[in-house]
């Protein structure tokens, strides 16, 4: 692709922040983990405004039950690796991009890429988000959180804080990971994404899941399936990138 339409792709953006910000932001490095209805359209967000390079980690497959919100799960991409699918749109998005694609299910034995400039977590497997976000405390990398997407249809009442000043913690997933996130010794220092609407579900459903990672590791835990709507899971996902975004330039 010629500079000329690599200008054009980003001059609205140019338009409102100016050329020397889209050109910091093409030097940046992201890491999104977990490809569902949050991390999908964070990703999506963050490389529309020009985010460089892009690590994306998700090991499933788009299943029938995730097209009511998750960006690339349609009829035709039912059964494909989500991490595959998004390296086809993002790259579709900006040719320029550099990705890292990683498809595998992130544990405590997971290693961080080297130069990341900001973290997105959309995990939503407790162990594995805990262990992120400890990882990213030791290692001073900035990371933001999505504590409060599932079992809710409003996504006017989304909002940004630190996660000692979540408003509401009668959320068992949210209290859980904060309740081992102090037991680790961390109570600030984490953006998240939270909500303050009362989580609501018709019905409990859970499932014993078993995992194999590429290195071989057996992960198995119990899968408890969130109701999801179309709106608030979208719409957490690009108030993640967006803050992101805003961090990235406060620095420069």
């Amino acid at each position: 692709m010629c500079d000329s339409q690599e200008d054009e792709i980003f001059s609205r953006n140019e338009l409102f922040w100016g050329k020397t910000v889209q050109n910091m932001l093409a030097a940046k490095h992201v890491a999104i983990y977990g490809l569902g209805g949050v991390g999908g359209f964070c990703a999506e967000t963050l490389a529309r405004a020009g985010i460089g390079r892009l690590t994306i980690v998700d090991f499933d497959n788009v299943s029938i039950s995730n097209i009511n919100r998750q960006i690339v799960a349609l009829h035709s991409t039912v059964g494909k690796n989500k991490a595959e699918l998004f390296k086809q749109r993002l790259t579709d998005i900006n040719p320029q991009i550099k990705l890292n694609v990683i498809d595998d299910f992130y544990t405590e034995k997971s290693l961080l890429p080297t130069g990341i400039d900001y973290v997105a977590d959309a995990i939503d497997t407790m162990r594995s988000k805990i262990s992120l976000l400890e990882t990213c405390i030791k290692n001073n990398i900035p990371v933001i959180s999505s504590m409060g997407a599932g079992n809710r249809i409003d996504p006017t009442q989304l909002y940004i804080c630190d996660i000692k000043d979540i408003k509401s913690k009668n959320a068992p997933f949210v209290s859980n990971i904060i309740y081992q996130l102090k037991k680790r010794g961390i109570e600030t220092g984490i953006t998240v994404v939270a909500s303050h609407e009362k989580p609501h579900c018709t019905e409990k459903i859970s499932q014993n899941e078993k995992i194999m990672t590429k290195d071989g590791e057996k992960i198995e835990f119990t899968k408890i399936t969130p109701a999801s709507t179309p709106f608030v899971a979208s719409c957490a996902g690009i108030y993640m990138a967006y803050f992101i975004v805003k961090e990235l330039i406060a620095k420069e």
